[in-house]
């Protein structure tokens, strides 16, 4: 988990079906993050539905994954003045963990001034299968 591993992030969306966004996979202790957009609909998805759910595959055997539900506990605004920051440096972290470039964040749409939302989210089970 420690290593660049895309999660498929699961979200509920509208009608019955689940959305499934490839995404950066980022924790800090029990704590899942989750760094969006504030503009993308998935971040309102999220809002709507803070049950998610992020499968993570071992690039070096497809057989050996770990599922993770988990709640949004919290979210956090890159504006907030307070905590607005941490947004802003997880980001950072993220993108160098990801890209091996140093940051800031290389993708950021300077067009539309971009703002990003991190969500918390309390582990509520984790299921795991194969071997390494």
């Amino acid at each position: 988990m420690d290593g660049p591993v895309t999660q498929v992030l699961g979200i509920g969306g509208p009608g019955v079906r689940a959305n499934l966004t490839p995404m950066w996979f980022d924790y800090d202790g029990d704590t899942i993050l989750i760094n969006c957009a504030a503009h993308r609909t998935k971040t309102d998805w999220i809002r709507k539905s803070p049950r998610l759910t992020s499968l993570l595959v071992n690039p070096a055997n497809p057989y050996h994954w770990m599922s993770i539900k988990h709640t949004v506990a919290r979210e956090v605004s890159e504006d907030d003045p307070v905590d607005g920051p941490r947004v802003t440096s997880q980001l950072d972290k993220i993108w160098t963990k990801f890209t091996q470039q140093r940051g800031p964040y290389g993708l950021r749409d300077p067009s539309i001034d971009e703002r990003r939302v991190l969500f918390e989210c309390a582990i509520d089970q984790i299921a795991l299968f194969g071997k390494p």
